[in-house]
């Protein structure tokens, strides 16, 4: 509960009131007491510049209009005000762009309330400069309204530091704030909401101008209600990009945070399969390409297509070598998983002259030791990164599944290669579906193996079958002696399964339809003796026959 006893302007009422997630409108609905004069102690004055030439934002329409006028509006340079010019009058220049001076203005008549002034020549009478004047000369036109210091204080710590600093401007019934014509319905629909708690505003370019007018008065509670209402809105790719490429001002407010998720969730969904959609992807700028790059559902080959990604990303946006490398050490570079990257990519990396030399031999070797770590420690390991933006040891849902491989050359070529599937994964396969472990290599030649779900033709019952392939590669052929064992409960041992020999062709396969001799409701059972916490472990063994 809150202390009756708090003073309305201490700073943890501010917090509580504006900041608590169980405030809602109905408890605090002002919408009366909006400029009316009987419940209000002072009065703003706005004053509404006029934009430049190319800075309107009436035909802002659509979110590609609106990002292009905002982008000028964050390229404008202000010209500073003359200060020892405004000795009697000083102006809280709030143009929403960027918040510069901060002042007070002393005005001896008293305005009508929301009273629309045209200028005139005579607006410079209140200063001494000829400079100010010339500066005053744009002002299109001047708004006043009754505000209530209490309410407006206790939705805005910009407001609550401006009628509580201490000074004797702060005392002044009178306040100006100074916007260019552009932002004027942002900061109605701000101040409206201020008392009531609504908005009016419906489209996301409008709803997007309150949020940033919202920001740069810290309207908390008005930038979380903007993006709740655009988080409803339809997402598009514009949209979502849009939202990620905000002013670092307002990602960094909490209240906008749900809204970034929720653009990077759907870009991540969109080009899950980046294959379809390769054109786009290149064209994405670094935002959208860092929310794809984080997600664990990348349907990829493997990592190794990733890092191939990344680098012909990185070369079409950033040719000059310097700044690509920049970005790939800076940005880019924590979203690849070398870990999983194969040994031969990982060579390739070492002499990669678009990686910085340290970087990629850190990433190398911290890659090799994680190869080299019993399974057990490498799930440890992932756990541990699970929460961090990088996520480098967890695992992508890849096409072709990791593998561990161990050569020999002599007495003879042979290697064994190690596959661990997760109970998930197999379930997956039914009723007719198969995964492809990653590439491997016995005499210069490249093998995979692939997991099954068949139907056995000779019970008519789906079961669980593994396969041996050769790459495609012209009119080799080899003949090779294979084995498949995989562990068993109780021993957890490895048990042959299937032994043979087979001279291969290119793009040819051989292997076995039901590897456990059981239907595969038997081999999916919850007592299954091949499943050891979670996981299959199979192992094939190869041996090159002379």
């Amino acid at each position: 509960m809150k202390d009756k006893n708090l003073d309305l302007f201490d700073p943890r009422s501010v917090m509580d009131s504006d900041y608590s997630p169980n405030a809602s409108g109905r408890d605090a609905d002002f919408a009366f007491a909006f400029n009316d004069s009987n419940f209000s102690d002072r009065l703003l004055r706005i004053e509404i510049m006029a934009d430049a030439p190319s800075d309107g934002a009436d035909g802002c329409q659509s979110l590609a209009d609106w990002a292009r006028h905002r982008k000028r509006r964050r390229e404008d340079t202000k010209k500073p005000v003359d200060a020892a010019g405004c000795a009697e009058e000083q102006i809280l220049n709030c143009n929403l762009a960027d918040v510069d001076d901060a002042g007070f203005e002393n005005e001896d008549e008293e305005p009508v309330a929301m009273n629309e002034e045209s200028p005139s020549g005579d607006e410079a009478a209140n200063s001494n400069d000829s400079n100010w004047s010339m500066d005053c000369s744009t002002v299109l036109r001047v708004k006043t309204l009754h505000i209530s210091s209490p309410i407006l204080a206790a939705k805005s710590p910009f407001f609550y530091k401006l009628f509580s600093n201490g000074m004797r401007e702060s005392e002044q019934r009178h306040v100006t704030l100074r916007i260019n014509a552009s932002e004027e319905a942002a900061l109605m629909e701000l101040l409206n909401f201020m008392y009531s708690n609504t908005l009016s505003a419906t489209s996301a370019p409008a709803l997007l101008d309150v949020l940033m007018a919202a920001d740069k008065f810290e309207v908390a509670s008005c930038m979380r209600h903007c993006s709740r209402l655009l988080r409803n809105l339809p997402m598009t790719p514009e949209s979502a990009l849009l939202y990620l490429e905000l002013p670092s001002s307002v990602l960094m407010a909490d209240a906008v945070q749900p809204l970034t998720d929720a653009a990077k969730q759907f870009l991540a969904a969109r080009y899950k399969d980046i294959t379809k959609f390769q054109e786009e992807v290149m064209s994405l700028p670094l935002a959208g390409i860092e929310a794809i790059l984080a997600s664990d559902d990348l349907q990829v080959a493997s990592e190794d297509a990733v890092y191939d990604l990344v680098l012909k990303w990185a070369r079409a946006q950033y040719p000059k070598l310097e700044e690509r490398k920049e970005i790939l050490g800076s940005r880019l570079g924590r979203y690849i998983r070398f870990p999983y990257m194969t040994c031969r990519k990982l060579k390739k990396v070492l002499t990669c002259n678009d990686f910085d030399h340290d970087l990629a031999s850190k990433v190398v070797l911290e890659s090799l030791f994680f190869k080299a770590e019993a399974p057990h420690r490498q799930r440890a390991l992932a756990a541990e990164e699970s929460a961090t933006s990088s996520r480098r040891f967890v695992e992508r849902a890849y096409k072709y599944r990791p593998i561990k491989v161990i050569e020999f050359e002599m007495p003879r070529h042979q290697c064994v290669v190690y596959l661990d599937l997760k109970r998930e994964e197999c379930a997956n396969l039914f009723p007719n579906g198969r995964v492809y472990s990653q590439a491997f290599h016995l005499g210069g030649q490249g093998f995979f193996l692939s997991a099954h779900c068949n139907m056995d033709q000779q019970n008519a019952s789906n079961c669980f079958g593994l396969f041996l392939g050769m790459q495609e590669k012209g009119s080799v052929t080899f003949a090779v002696d294979y084995e498949f064992s995989a562990r068993s409960k109780p021993t957890e041992e490895y048990i042959s399964k299937y032994k043979g020999n087979y001279t291969f062709t290119g793009g040819k396969a051989v292997g076995y339809r039901n590897l456990f001799a059981i239907s595969w409701t038997s081999f999916m059972a919850e007592d299954s003796l091949y499943f050891i916490n979670g996981i299959l472990h199979l192992r094939a063994e190869l041996t090159i026959r002379n």
